[in-house]
């Protein structure tokens, strides 16, 4: 009996070691990203910037109200330059005040301030606001577009055209969910400060209380924004941005069906890239990450890195196993000023090819003497 017990103790020893080595050596697989039953999705990381999931992001597609990212980017763009300040008031136009679709219910001949049709346009979806503001900054809303769509062009919207400051229907109107999700990065990176507008809840105005028709503020505390739109034609829409930790993620939902499917797939998706996903940071501003030869310089070798700090989302675990090749011109010849980009790095992961980040000089090389320029010739003729 005793040798029994010993025995059995044994086994379940063994079998114990056994699952815990399995569970060391092997992880679980991620699953497929949502594919849910909308025109269009994407979901990206903030400070990666690399896309963790997508459903036919550059699909060509009518925004609706997410049209105000813009509105209320170009009115932070001028407060930022010190052109408007929150306390300027805007006197309402006619125009304003009889724009169709979701108000702020603002009166025309009154003055508004600034910061108030801020919170209208953010809040409240106000198209009224929308076009006061419009009208403030530029005159009318025709030169607002045409601003709109120059800082849509700054910004790498390659797929974005507007034709007004509310999203309501128009044929010239259009974008994709690539390009909201990259002005969606854009507003909080260059605009930390104004973007806690978007967490606003409520807004009372002229004794009116509104709610924001963003779900997810109520459902989700990591959620901060962004903006929903509707139309007929563009359907259900919602950018959404969350912050969990130090990581935070966008999401960006066109054509939904309904506002509980858009709020659903929203929150779905960034459960998802919260869950199996991990951003890490890989290189530091300004750190040199490999020398390059130099020929016909002062000198023989330049430092290379990366100006800004560079991250990289991957499914969880795998930061490990990804793998770096730099690529640098040959030939590269003086004179080399400091920040001009020379090469690039390419990040793999299983044989793919999952970013690319340009390398830049970290220092200048200048044009050597004519018999340095000499040896090097001779060096690169053999």
């Amino acid at each position: 009996m005793k040798i029994l017990k010993n025995r059995n103790t044994f086994f379940n020893f063994l079998l114990v070691s056994m699952v815990l080595l399995s569970t060391q050596v092997f992880s679980a697989p991620i699953p497929k990203a949502p594919n849910p039953d909308v025109s269009s999705y994407i979901l990206v990381d903030y400070d990666s910037g690399m896309v963790i999931a997508a459903k036919n992001p550059d699909l060509i597609l009518p925004p609706a109200s997410i049209t105000k990212i813009m509105t209320s980017y170009l009115a932070f763009t001028e407060l930022q330059n010190k052109t408007l300040d929150l306390k300027d008031e805007v006197l309402i136009s006619k125009n304003a005040w009889k724009t169709g679709g979701s108000k702020m219910f603002i009166e025309v001949g009154k003055k508004v301030r600034i910061d108030e049709l801020l919170h209208g346009i953010i809040t409240t979806s106000g198209n009224d606001a929308s076009v006061a503001m419009a009208e403030h900054i530029s005159g009318n809303e025709e030169t607002f577009a045409i601003y709109m769509n120059q800082m849509a062009e700054s910004l790498g919207m390659t797929n974005t055209n507007y034709a007004n400051s509310t999203g309501l229907p128009n044929e010239e109107l259009y974008t994709t969910a690539t390009d909201v999700a990259l002005l969606s990065r854009a507003l909080i990176k260059n605009f930390p400060k104004e973007y806690k507008l978007y967490s606003q809840k409520e807004y009372v105005f002229n004794k009116i209380k509104q709610y924001s028709r963003n779900k997810l503020l109520y459902l989700d505390d990591s959620v901060d924004g962004i903006k929903t739109g509707f139309t007929q034609k563009a359907g259900y829409c919602l950018a959404t941005s969350a912050k969990r930790g130090s990581r935070r993620l966008i999401s960006v939902v066109l054509g939904a069906k309904s506002p509980d499917q858009r709020t659903k797939v929203s929150k779905s998706l960034l459960e998802y890239g919260f869950r199996f996903y991990e951003t890490h940071k890989i290189f530091l501003s300004n750190e040199e990450l490999i020398q390059a030869r130099v020929f016909n310089g002062d000198k023989n070798n330049i430092s290379l890195g990366v100006i800004d700090d560079t991250y990289i989302s991957v499914p969880r675990r795998q930061i490990k196993n990804i793998k770096k090749k730099f690529v640098i011109d040959r030939n590269l010849s003086a004179p080399v000023n400091e920040n001009e980009a020379v090469g690039y790095m390419v990040i793999e992961l299983e044989g793919k090819r999952i970013n690319t980040y340009k390398l830049f000089a970290m220092e200048s090389i200048k044009e050597g003497s004519f018999y340095r320029k000499t040896l090097d010739s001779i060096y690169r003729y053999f």
